[in-house]
């Protein structure tokens, strides 16, 4: 991620610019989406190992990128009481910046089924606990 990162996004592993963009798309404000970005990449910290395990993954820039079943995501999303505009919100922004790893990645096969989601955790983050 950037280092000119905003406080927003600075503790989720999502850029700035697909909040932006996750947010334009959706009926959830950036505040919103933002917030629960935060909170959920606390929970990802702590499954961190567990998606290490099962998933597809790539690293760039101290970022974990993993390819997951949409399926990873109902029962991300179940944790928590967030509004159903702020789920998809959630899930697209971590989609998209997944899917902007796995491209940047080298020699990593960047396509995603029509049926799998990404997820990014902070590995720096996640590999201090």
């Amino acid at each position: 991620m950037s280092d000119d990162q905003s406080s927003e996004t600075g503790e989720s592993a999502i850029s700035d610019e697909t909040l932006e963009r996750t947010a334009d798309r959706s009926d959830a404000t950036v505040d919103a989406i933002a917030d629960a970005l935060v909170v959920l990449h606390s929970t990802l910290i702590g499954r961190h190992a567990e998606l290490e395990r099962e998933y597809d993954y790539v690293t760039v820039d101290g970022t974990r990128a993993y390819r997951v079943p949409e399926s990873v995501w109902d029962d991300l999303l179940a944790a928590f009481d967030f509004d159903d505009e702020v789920d998809a919100a959630v899930a697209s922004a971590h989609t998209e910046q997944a899917r902007l790893l796995f491209s940047d990645a080298v020699d990593a096969d960047e396509r995603f089924a029509a049926d799998e989601r990404g997820v990014v955790v902070g590995i720096d983050t996640a590999e201090e606990f």
